[in-house]
């Protein structure tokens, strides 16, 4: 899989691309992460990328004209290589949520191409150049980044290979059934009072999963009424 990166900050990438199973992943030949910065296409002496809004009011506003080079120079350079076109995903409080699905989704296209952007905000006409715009939440950051990280990780660990072990991502919070995931204990048996479930212990595989079953309910229920709702509608 191939992620392009259109940021004006790649170097916040570095470690984050080196670190765990993303940098297994890209040294493993799973993912190619492809960094841009619509600098290189800026105007002027300073290589201006933003420009004051029409109509007035405050902050600065990314160039629509520098924005878009950006992208089509990324797909330029992969249709030179024989790669296809990256789905462009433009990341914005604006956008649809950011959930497992949408990761899953995007770990079966070839290339994504992620957008960062700073300042107040885009020029309005960029999003007449992408094909999907993506929030990871109902709040505001300084800049996509952090958001492109967080997709770049839930995307790539659903990668064959990737984790090692394909039946995690199966049983995991939001996995298959949608479910929070149940709870998990280690050693020590019991610690300051708290004791491991004695189910968990008891070596019968058919009563730990319905055990683990039913906790997933429960904790989706308690924790999550509003998945717990949508789940419910569904099987109805």
């Amino acid at each position: 899989m191939r992620v392009d990166v259109v940021t004006l900050f790649p170097e916040l990438f570095d470690t984050f691309l080196k670190t765990s199973f993303v940098g297994r992943a890209m040294s493993g030949g799973q993912l190619e992460v492809r960094l841009r910065s619509p600098r290189d296409f800026g105007l002027g002496k300073h290589k201006s990328v933003d420009d004051t809004p029409y109509g007035g009011g405050s902050g600065m506003v990314m160039r629509v004209d520098v924005m878009v080079a950006c992208m089509e120079s990324l797909d330029a350079d992969a249709e030179k290589e024989g790669k296809p076109p990256a789905r462009r995903v433009l990341l914005t409080p604006q956008g649809r949520p950011f959930v497992q699905a949408t990761a899953t989704a995007f770990s079966a296209e070839p290339a994504i191409m992620l957008i960062c952007g700073r300042y107040e905000g885009f020029d309005e006409r960029i999003r007449g150049f992408v094909a999907d715009e993506i929030s990871l939440g109902d709040f505001v950051m300084t800049g996509g980044e952090v958001a492109a990280m967080a997709v770049i990780e839930a995307t790539v660990r659903l990668l064959p290979g990737v984790l090692g072990n394909e039946e995690s991502t199966r049983e995991e919070s939001h996995g298959a059934e949608g479910l929070l995931e149940y709870p998990h204990y280690t050693r020590p048996a019991e610690f300051r009072g708290q004791a491991v479930p004695e189910v968990l212990a008891s070596g019968n595989h058919a009563h730990i999963a319905a055990w683990r079953s039913a906790q997933s309910v429960e904790r989706t229920r308690s924790r999550r009424p509003d998945l717990a709702a949508r789940l419910e509608k569904k099987e109805r």
